[in-house]
């Protein structure tokens, strides 16, 4: 052990934070779930075998709970038949 070299050992004078703050709960309620699912969950409706032009689903708001039949989609809305825009970002659940 004695071969080995001498390591510099430098004085740290200012506070470093280069870390992060990391918080992890399993306490999640009904609002903050994540906007990810949701997309997933659409892009698998566009995706199914059974969605040629048009599908009917339930899609839970903020505020309430709808039915409507999409026909696309854009990175912030869902289309609906009859022309309706429906916010990504206000869906809480879409069946």
């Amino acid at each position: 052990m004695k071969d080995l070299p001498k390591v510099y050992e430098g004085k740290v004078s200012s506070d470093v934070r280069n870390t992060q703050d990391l918080y992890y709960g399993n306490n999640i309620n009904k609002d903050s779930r994540s906007n990810i699912s949701i997309v997933k969950k659409i892009n698998n409706i566009f995706k199914s075998k059974d969605y040629v032009y048009k599908k009917r689903v339930t899609i839970t708001l903020k505020d309430k709970v709808v039915e409507k039949t999409i026909v696309g989609k854009n990175n912030v809305n869902l289309i609906t038949i009859d022309g309706e825009l429906i916010r990504i970002v206000d869906i809480i659940d879409i069946k």
